[in-house]
């Protein structure tokens, strides 16, 4: 989608935010299945994830390497890439690798 971020789950569409918008130290984001995140972590995604606008499928098993933790977007507290596109995820649909 260009320089704008997609969530594969609702296809709500924003531009990425500074760098204020880091996740405060006091924040703990957990997965899924409750073990906490931090920056640089390997997740799993734990359910299909059609994006919105797209043909593709994001299936479960996808490895997503090097995550980064956002904070200020709704729900949407991880930031990566997955296939060259970068998108936010709901910690809820990954777990720990």
């Amino acid at each position: 989608m260009g320089a704008l971020l997609v969530c594969p789950l609702c296809g709500h569409e924003w531009a990425p935010e500074p760098a204020e918008a880091e996740v405060a130290a006091d924040t703990v984001i957990t997965d899924a299945y409750g073990t906490p995140l931090a920056d640089g972590d390997n997740v799993t995604v734990i359910k299909d994830l059609k994006p919105k606008g797209s043909s593709t499928v994001i299936k479960v098993g996808t490895k997503v390497r090097g995550i980064r933790l956002v904070d200020g977007v709704g729900d949407h507290d991880i930031d990566c890439r997955i296939d060259g596109v970068a998108l936010q995820l709901k910690s809820s649909v990954v777990k720990k690798a």
